[in-house]
């Protein structure tokens, strides 16, 4: 989908002093300064190489998980289906972000391009918001196999999953329009400096010289728009699947109903709560932000593949019957 933004271009005038920003003159944007972590230049390589493997971690949980679920017959239902573009939609957002943030590290200059800069906010921000509508449906489809098993392949049909995982991109593709447009028309000042190791809404705002107060209840109302009715969605699914499970009165059906959708569950209180702590609190400590922010764009998606694959015995057996057949063929 190609989005046009209008170029911001500034002329040489004098603009009101707001807050700390004072009187600057305005300058035509061309790249921003991404200032990354503060830290001592010594720690620099060490976090390189730290980054750097959990990256490698991320890519081959994640396309190792794509390709299992892709080739092994036995994982060809709805939940491996959705796990599978889970995987994809973490190896996406972490790709969006991982590799210039792990090349600034050894990088004297942190640049990165206006259109870059377009570009990884969108992608993220589309990327990010559909995983939270995909848990969603996810948490949709452990009801449905839990509490209406009979009716599970009628319900959950191939049709309707390719629809929850389409209308989990067409609602992440319509905010990321939103909170691009609002962030890129914005006046940027002499200062493009940005305190972040990505480029992030918050972190943008700061160095804008315009009134950001309209750009940030926009932002705020879009996170709870997003965040509250999947939250709402997952909630009451596993109310009703506690209480399903709580009526079982096989030992085994119980254990293997709570290590599914613990898995999910674990998953879940991951992302929202780091993702909430980054955009639902005031930015007051910038450090304990870009924390929070790489909690989810590097340890989250290394996380994952690894959460579904320990404690999933599907998972776990047609991973065996791979590499056993490719023990056969060698």
């Amino acid at each position: 989908m190609r989005i046009h933004f209008l170029t911001l271009t500034c002329t040489s005038q004098q603009v009101p002093a707001m807050g700390e920003r004072g009187i600057k003159n305005h300058s035509e944007v061309t790249e921003f300064i991404l200032v990354g972590f503060r830290v001592h230049p010594e720690l620099q390589i060490l976090l390189f190489f730290i980054f750097l493997l959990i990256y490698s971690m991320v890519l081959l949980g994640n396309i190792g998980m794509i390709i299992l679920i892709v080739t092994a017959s036995r994982l060809n239902t709805p939940m491996y289906f959705f796990l599978g573009n889970l995987s994809l939609i973490d190896l996406s957002y972490s790709s969006v972000v991982a590799p210039k943030a792990i090349a600034n590290l050894l990088s004297e200059s942190k640049t990165i391009s206006f259109v870059g800069c377009v570009a990884q906010l969108f992608f993220f921000a589309l990327f990010i918001v559909t995983e939270g509508f995909l848990l969603a449906a996810m948490a949709y489809d452990r009801f449905i196999a839990i509490c209406s098993p009979l009716l599970y392949s009628v319900r959950m049909s191939r049709r309707l999953c390719i629809q929850l995982v389409a209308g989990s991109y067409f609602f992440g593709c319509i905010s990321s329009i939103i909170q691009a447009i609002i962030t890129f028309t914005m006046s940027f000042c002499a200062s493009h400096v940005i305190d972040f190791f990505y480029c992030d809404t918050r972190a943008i705002q700061k160095i804008a010289c315009s009134n950001v107060f309209i750009n940030e209840v926009i932002s705020y109302t879009l996170a709870v728009l997003i965040i509250l009715p999947t939250i709402i969605v997952i909630m009451v699914s596993y109310i009703y699947i506690l209480s399903t499970i709580l009526k079982m009165h096989s030992n085994e059906g119980q254990m293997k109903a709570f290590s599914t959708c613990g898995s999910h569950l674990m998953v879940v209180s991951l992302l929202y709560g780091t993702v909430s702590f980054m955009y639902l609190t005031p930015a007051s400590n910038p450090e304990l932000g870009k924390a929070a922010s790489l909690c989810y764009t590097l340890v989250t998606p290394m996380l994952n593949p690894l959460i579904y694959s320990l404690r999933n015995k599907d998972v776990k057996e047609a991973l065996k019957s791979m590499l056993w057949r490719k023990k056969s063929f060698l």
